[in-house]
């Protein structure tokens, strides 16, 4: 039996408990997480959630692999960073405006427990040191995705330093030759 297979057959109630992403929250939590939680699986080149589209669930990954990337909204898309087996995916539904800043797509097939964020936006409001353990494992990831985000955007402006210089417009030409006579007449 493979690791996928194994993870499948257990129950959803210890999928969850036993998810690196939930270790140590209380049993009611994990009851809540627990209500509001579906076994999903992606194939291979699947997008899971789009950049800029609504953010209303997330997921922790139990295997495989899934990238996150950007385009901005034009160009080629750039990786932001890789995620796999023990690892959150999704932290935009919690926040408002709840739209994806990133698009995930699965690079391997890749099992996962979905949760629906709405219904756990709800949730949080009624019990609050749910919402706040929620937010503390969130902000562990979303500092390390920012910083990923930071390191690749650092990258492309160090290839770009290569490029050659930009040319200057027929009028800055222009000034600089009137300056140039300027001087020379001192």
């Amino acid at each position: 039996m493979t690791i996928e297979t194994r993870a499948e057959a257990e129950p959803m109630t210890t999928r969850v408990a036993l998810h690196p992403f939930l270790a140590g929250m209380n049993r009611r939590q994990l009851a809540l997480l627990t209500d509001c939680a579906v076994a999903v699986q992606f194939k291979r080149g699947q997008v899971i959630f789009r950049e800029g589209e609504l953010a209303n669930r997330f997921y922790l990954i139990e295997t495989g692999k899934v990238i996150l990337e950007s385009s901005g909204g034009s160009g080629d898309p750039v990786v932001i960073d890789t995620i796999g087996a023990g690892d959150l995916l999704g932290w935009s539904w919690m926040f408002p405006p709840h739209t994806w800043h990133f698009t995930a797509r699965a690079v391997e097939p890749t099992t996962a427990i979905f949760f629906s964020g709405t219904i756990l936006r709800e949730y949080c409001e009624k019990d609050h040191s749910l919402g706040y353990e929620l937010l503390k494992r969130m902000t562990v990831v979303m500092s390390r995705r920012m910083q990923a985000a930071r390191n690749k955007m650092l990258a492309i402006h160090h290839r770009s330093d290569t490029l050659p210089p930009v040319g200057l417009s027929p009028f800055m030409e222009q000034e600089l030759d009137t300056r140039a006579g300027a001087d020379d007449d001192r």
